[in-house]
């Protein structure tokens, strides 16, 4: 299938909507994107997992960039504005955060670096 942000919210919401997912599932790690998106029946995804019981939470960073002078080692944007963005997806119904870093381990190529 070619992806597609219709193709996307189609896909998240047969997802969202598995009869019994709330059996298995506690909290759900979104994007921005689909933390603003809406199912076929116009609710946002974020009151529809919230209604089951199921904990909507963000990925709050936003994306990674690569570190000059490195082996292509990289660091994790998003610091600046994260406090804007995170009083902002609270008044969306999102309850919890995840913040990733990559880091890039190779004991052969010195990584990470110092």
């Amino acid at each position: 299938m070619e992806n597609t942000h219709e193709n996307r919210i189609a896909y998240r919401d047969l997802l969202f909507t598995t009869p019994g997912l709330s059996d298995y599932i506690s909290g759900a790690i979104l994007y921005d994107e689909t933390a603003r998106d809406a199912g076929k029946d116009g609710v946002k995804f974020v009151d529809s997992l919230a209604a089951k019981g199921i904990i909507p939470g963000i990925k709050i960073d936003v994306g990674l960039t690569t570190i000059e002078g490195t082996d292509d080692e990289t660091a994790t944007m998003g610091l600046d504005g994260m406090a804007a963005r995170a009083k902002e997806y609270y008044s969306m119904g999102i309850r919890f955060a995840k913040w990733r870093a990559v880091i890039k381990i190779d004991s052969k190529t010195g990584c990470p670096s110092d």
